[in-house]
């Protein structure tokens, strides 16, 4: 069954976030995918507490690896989107439909160019008025793209 939203993360590195965004999407219903290699054990101790005892709740899955994953959405023929600060399309000038997933890189390095090159048209932003901001953080900006597109997706 096909969730109302997904949310993958690329090798994510940082356990809290990825408990953090693993709460979200339990508590929201979203599916998460977790691409590897993953910078840490899902058994680690900062991860589960994070995520306290939403894990049980959480719809997910595990890949091994982005080539894996991206065959996958692709012969699902999957609508995707990627987050990145590289892009120049609002994340609110989306119409999101049931089933997208919304696709985060690693909290150091976001989402490898060679991704971001071959799907151009898929890269989305969220804006930012300070120029010194790089970027928001990989959880924070996981729950506002979802929160738009669920947004979205109760009007229909």
């Amino acid at each position: 069954m096909t969730s109302q939203l997904n949310i993958a993360l690329i090798e994510p590195e940082i356990p809290p976030n990825t408990g953090n965004i693993a709460r979200f999407c339990a508590a929201c219903g979203f599916h998460l995918d977790l691409v590897g290699p993953l910078g840490f054990s899902l058994d680690q101790k900062h991860l589960k507490r994070a995520g306290m005892d939403y894990w049980q709740y959480l719809d997910h899955a595990i890949w091994d690896s982005r080539q894996d994953y991206f065959s996958f959405l692709l012969k699902q023929e999957r609508r995707f989107f990627l987050l990145t600060t590289k892009a120049e399309k609002n994340y609110c000038k989306v119409k999101y439909e049931p089933g997208d997933t919304l696709i985060f890189g690693r909290e150091t390095k976001g989402l490898p160019e060679s991704l971001l090159q071959q799907y151009p048209y898929q890269c989305l932003t969220i804006p930012m008025s300070q120029p010194h901001a790089r970027s928001l953080n990989l959880a924070t900006s996981a729950a506002i793209v979802a929160f738009e597109a669920k947004r979205q997706l109760s009007e229909l």
